[in-house]
């Protein structure tokens, strides 16, 4: 059948008129496409549009969905909890039910309170640590991106080489209109991946900082592993300074390891934050950290309210979903891990054949084909911001995906965004994949 978009581009024409931009987020608008793909199913790595065209999904709801497109036992675990009642806003046993799996699974997770999206986790993880330290600044990461709320809309995105100024001092570009200056006072820009800066701003700041709050990986530009010992020299300068160490593992969570990167790298956050694969395609979102700090949410003495707080739907599936992650050894959560190296070898590959200068960077199941920029082709690894600013290539890599949805593979557009490997995934998806990578790299 030959590949069209005839539907999805009646679809959008309609969506314009009640819509902004057609769309309910800008990432999936004009911003990244020439005409929006509507999706209409999904089942295990495969999505199908208005049109009929079939893709391996690369995209998995920017990583939210662990196990694919309607998993069966995750199916009945929702027609289970439908028939039980979506939501109560009372106390329920399956709260706890997953609060305890939780805790077996972080570390650190000795207290968990849920939220429904990864920017109310980090919304409530720094008013957490302001109240237990009693001090206002926070530090911030170049390029790390904490969700939509004020405080942490500051160089979240990539832009000029030279516009980036000093890394030890870097410049705070606001990412959004309608913030006013005050709504970033109180945080504190800093490089991230470089543990000589974080001590430098650390010491300036000195007994004001009450949190440095960071991606353990960097999944805001492709996906950029933390350099060897770097989240170790942020958990010592954290406690040399009395300052909270805040993970948001928002998008790493239950994905890269059943414990996150806490248990990856062996690095204990005083907080850490979930969303994402948590809820395996419905909102769900956790705070968990130590007792002691948790605590201070008790009473309302620091308030999080939330009527949609732990909806027995999203929580019955998110029971199951960590059951089939973590039953057998942890066997689908290696699967996935192996998938996602395969992947990313095999897409360095076909890059290579076809002679596009490019790096492909991962960690597990997550990885990013970072296409180089002319005159570029000799980079080394990806380590921060000002390297993906000043080598890859967001119009290139726009240009690939886009020759890829024509071969039945989707991915997202956006070079800042990343590639995602599925439990639901199989080695037949990962060859199509890596087959339509090299006809689309020989196109352009």
């Amino acid at each position: 059948m030959p590949f069209t978009l005839d539907r999805s581009r009646a679809l959008f024409d309609r969506a314009r008129e009640t819509l902004v931009e057609g769309v309910s987020s800008p990432s999936r608008g004009n911003v990244n496409y020439d005409v929006p793909i509507f999706m209409a199913s999904g089942a295990a790595a495969r999505i199908t549009d208005a049109d009929g065209n079939e893709y391996v999904d690369l995209m998995m709801a920017y990583g939210a969905l662990l196990h694919g497109h309607a998993h069966p036992r995750l199916v009945a675990a929702g027609e289970r909890a439908l028939h039980q009642g979506t939501l109560f806003a009372t106390a329920s046993e399956i709260e706890a039910d997953v609060a305890e799996r939780i805790a077996r699974l972080v570390p650190g997770a000795e207290r968990v309170r849920f939220a429904n999206t990864g920017t109310e986790a980090t919304m409530a993880a720094i008013r957490i640590a302001r109240a237990v330290t009693g001090r206002p600044l926070v530090v911030k990461f170049e390029g790390h991106y904490h969700g939509w709320h004020d405080a942490f809309l500051v160089s979240s995105h990539p832009r000029d080489p030279a516009t980036l100024g000093e890394p030890a001092d870097p410049p705070r570009v606001l990412d959004s209109q309608g913030l006013p200056e005050g709504a970033v006072a109180d945080t504190v820009l800093c490089a991230w991946n470089n543990a000589e800066l974080l001590a430098g701003c650390l010491d300036r700041h000195r007994g004001r900082v009450a949190a440095v709050i960071t991606e353990p990986v960097m999944a805001n530009m492709g996906v950029i592993p933390p350099r060897p010992g770097y989240l170790e020299a942020m958990r010592r300068l954290c406690d040399e300074h009395g300052a909270l160490l805040i993970m948001d593992e928002t998008v790493t969570g239950f994905r890269l390891h059943p414990g996150g990167c806490q248990a990856l790298y062996g690095v204990t956050g005083d907080l850490a934050t979930f969303g994402k694969a948590l809820g395996a395609g419905l909102p769900l979102a956790a705070i968990t950290g130590r007792a002691e700090v948790m605590d201070a949410l008790a009473g309302g003495g620091v308030l999080h309210y939330g009527t949609q707080n732990a909806p027995n739907l999203a929580l019955t599936i998110a029971a199951e979903s960590l059951d089939m992650l973590t039953e057998d050894g942890a066997a689908a959560a290696a699967a996935m891990t192996r998938l996602g190296e395969r992947l990313a070898a095999g897409l360095a590959g076909a890059l290579e054949a076809s002679g596009i200068p490019a790096i492909v960077q991962g960690v597990g199941p997550m990885l990013q084909v970072l296409p180089l920029r002319h005159g570029h082709a000799d980079a080394g690894p990806i380590h921060d911001m000002r390297d993906f600013c000043t080598h890859a290539d967001p119009a290139l890599y726009r240009r690939f995906v886009h020759e890829l949805f024509g071969l039945g593979v989707y991915a997202s557009p956006a070079l800042l965004l990343h590639m995602i490997v599925s439990t639901a995934h199989t080695d037949a998806d990962v060859d199509r994949a890596v087959e339509a990578a090299g006809t689309a790299a020989g196109r352009l």
